[in-house]
Parts: C-alpha cells; structure tokens; sequence
C-alpha cells in the first residue's frame, strides 16, 4: 500500500510517498501564490517519480500552513504533530525537534514513539525564521548558500530581534567596517539565542533533531549545538520532515482500521 504526505509551507511545498514505511519518492517546489496549486503539483510529481496513480494511494494526509486549502487529501494534521514523527523515524529515541521553518520556528518534545509531549511555536515574529536570516544576508550581499563557506569567526552582536531593525543594525555595521563573517556569525547567534529562549522550559535533553531548511547549513548547526550545549542530529532531507511524518500518520491509521 502506498501512503502520502503533503507539507505546504509558507516557503516550500513538498510531498513524499511511503510504501511500507519506506520513502519511495518526494517532491519539494516554491510554495509561490498559490499553496493548493504547489501542493497539488509537488504530490502528482512524487506519485509520478513513484511510479503510480494518486488513485493508488491509500491515505494522503496534509500538513503545513497552507494544509486548509488542498481539496485532495483525505485528512489534515498539525506540523507539530507531522514533524515529531518525521524526526522519530529517523532517531526513534526521546528527543527536542527543532524546526527553523520560512515563517515561524518550533520546538517539539517528543517520547521514544514520535509522540508529542510538550511544544513552543514562535510564529509572531519573523526573527528567529529562515526567512529573517534570508533576508538579513541578502542586506550583507550574501546567499544562504554560502555561508557554509565561511568560517564561524567570533560573532558581532545582533542585538535588534525585529527583522526591520535587525537589517538596519547590519546596515550600521558594514558601514563601521565589521567583517561579514563576523555580522554573519552574530545572525546565527541571534536566532539560536531565540531558540534557547523559547526551550528554556523543557529541561535537559539528551538528543536535539534539527529540521526545516535551515538544517542543512552547518554554521546554523554549530551555532544552534553551541548556544544548547547538546550535539545536534539532522535527518536526511530535513526539509521532508513534515512531509514525511503525514505520510506515516496516514500509514498508522490505515493500519488501526
């Protein structure tokens, strides 16, 4: 039987097909104008690359923010719920999931079963999101994508947590002459600093799940482990976490019928 999972973020879409609890294919896309146009596209694209009809499916479960407007999936279910069984795929122990998405930015307690013990979901303001970090290194004349080049220098302290302030702070920076690296640095630290903040509550933790697209970059990573003094774990294509978790859902209640 094959199981889907649609996560319509507010940056990416993406879709992935299960078949007996193993990803057979995915799809990933710009959300753009239209969440249920990209959430329709990225799931006939991974139905395709899987090599069957979406009539074959079994369950196709939706998630994300743009969850509410795709008209082809059988049920909906909350990221937080999706990305803690994504990530206990992976790491089937106890663990703190952290997911720095485009807009928002959660942490999830989750149990050894990938269920959901406690959770903190900052979506009220943009620092501390992929998207502040975008933004502000674009201020700096820098792609995302090149910050695994640079050297974690010592940072620059980013002391503006508002997005506007925050790109004027580096703006004054670069004008006093502070070196990139070092304001790029500070932007790390900034948002693992918020991170820190919003888990201060959770208590100790033996394993930290890092997803969402920033958790490929290895700056963040460093930064965020040195901020929690924990080692950090990134499953594969981290970004297909939420995905990944709906398909299983659909798979577990397929199951319990």
């Amino acid at each position: 039987m094959f199981f889907a999972g649609v996560d319509v973020g507010s940056v990416a879409a993406k879709a992935l097909i299960l078949q007996d609890r193993e990803i057979i294919a995915s799809a990933i896309e710009p959300t753009g104008w239209s969440p249920r146009g990209a959430g329709r596209s990225v799931f006939e694209k991974a139905a395709e690359r899987a090599g069957i009809q979406p009539a074959d499916l079994k369950r196709v479960i939706g998630t994300g923010y743009g969850r509410v407007s795709l008209d082809f999936i059988d049920q909906a279910v909350t990221e937080i719920t999706c990305h803690a069984k994504g990530a206990n795929y992976w790491f089937p122990d106890p663990a703190l999931v952290i997911d720095i998405g485009g807009q928002d930015s959660k942490a999830i307690a989750v149990d050894g079963k990938g269920k959901v013990l406690n959770f903190v979901m900052n979506d009220k303001c943009a620092a501390g999101t992929g998207r502040f970090l975008q933004l502000t290194m674009h201020t700096l004349g820098l792609e995302l994508d090149q910050l695994d080049q640079l050297m974690l220098v010592e940072p620059v302290a980013i002391n503006s947590m508002c997005t506007v302030f925050a790109e004027s702070e580096v703006v004054s920076l670069l004008a006093a002459g502070v070196p990139k690296e070092k304001i790029a640095a500070g932007l790390y630290h900034s948002i693992a600093r918020r991170i820190s903040a919003m888990i201060g509550s959770f208590g100790p933790f033996s394993q930290v799940i890092f997803t969402g697209g920033l958790a490929n970059n290895k700056g963040m990573q460093t930064t965020l482990s040195k901020v929690l003094g924990a080692s950090i774990a990134v499953p594969e294509n981290p970004q297909m976490i939420g995905a990944l978790g709906a398909a299983l859902i659909g798979e577990g209640m397929a199951h319990h019928q």
